[in-house]
């Protein structure tokens, strides 16, 4: 029996500390790799790492760094692979209200408020915060009490007013108002990240959640806002975007080691997911490096 409970995480700072800090330089075994939520608001920075992003309706894959914040109740994945040479991830997990349920509406915090609110569909911030933010936020460590409050702040602030930055779930799409059945999920996402190269049916992935395929099919997309189809293709997509950073294999190879068996379909989904052809991704991407 499956149960119906969501997968809520449940977070506590060390005593003396309205701030949950962690920050490593190896994939920390201890992150939660399942579909889960919590009521703080989770801020996320890499400065050379890389994995997949699955965050609400998004996913995606990093090779560099990346630094996100998730707002309270947001759905995620633990997303960290890896890290490359002198690589850290620092993660800061508070609730919104940390300072007194009053302080986030004092004028003064009006741009902080502004920048929860939007937390709540993920924020992924582009190069130039990364650059004057990423530091910032790695070196909280280094204050106790009053000074890493009055340092937090201003790492806020700075992403409060930054304008580089994407919104991750900008469809609208809301996973607030259905409480998520997130052990359900979490067993869709997990065959489907071990299984997105083979062929999988609507007949599989019901049988392992114990539904029949249409109940399946309304289930699933009343959960995540997409078909079921979509997400492994997005799977596949975004596996196929690992490949044109990392390996020499050619875009034809590509597109069946991510699970295709159609080059022109995969042309196709790669565009319209990633918005370029992939031929025009790899070139970019080289452009980046050298």
């Amino acid at each position: 029996m499956i149960s119906k409970k969501p997968s809520l995480k449940k977070l506590s700072p060390e005593f003396g500390y309205s701030l949950l800090i962690e920050q490593h330089t190896e994939r920390n075994n201890d992150t939660p790799a399942f579909w889960h939520f919590h009521p703080e608001i989770e801020l996320s920075y890499v400065n050379k790492g890389f994995g997949k992003r699955h965050i609400g309706n998004h996913i995606s894959y990093f090779n560099n760094s990346q630094l996100l914040l998730i707002g309270s109740n947001l759905p995620h994945n633990g997303f960290t692979d890896g890290m490359t040479t002198k690589g850290k991830e620092t993660i800061i997990q508070f609730k919104p209200e940390f300072l007194g349920p009053d302080f986030i509406s004092v004028p003064e915090m009006k741009a902080i408020k502004k920048l929860f609110e939007r937390a709540k569909k993920g924020i992924l911030f582009n190069p130039e915060t990364k650059r004057t933010v990423g530091p910032k936020i790695e070196a909280l460590v280094e204050y106790d009490g009053f000074e890493r409050i009055i340092k937090f702040l201003e790492v806020l602030q700075g992403l409060a007013l930054a304008q580089d930055y994407r919104i991750l779930n900008s469809e609208g799409f809301d996973f607030e108002t259905e409480p998520q059945d997130t052990a359900k999920i979490d067993i869709i996402y997990k065959y489907v990240n071990t299984n997105f190269r083979d062929q999988i049916t609507l007949d599989d992935i019901a049988d392992k959640v114990s539904m029949t395929v249409p109940a399946f099919c309304r289930y699933f997309k009343r959960v995540t806002g997409k078909t079921f189809t979509k997400l492994v293709n997005e799977y596949r997509i975004v596996h196929a975007t690992k490949l044109l950073n990392e390996s020499q294999l050619s875009i034809t190879d590509i597109c069946f080691e991510s699970g295709f068996n159609n080059f022109s379909h995969f042309n196709k989904l790669f565009k319209e997911i990633i918005g370029k052809s992939a031929s025009k991704y790899r070139g970019e991407m080289k452009q980046m490096i050298h």
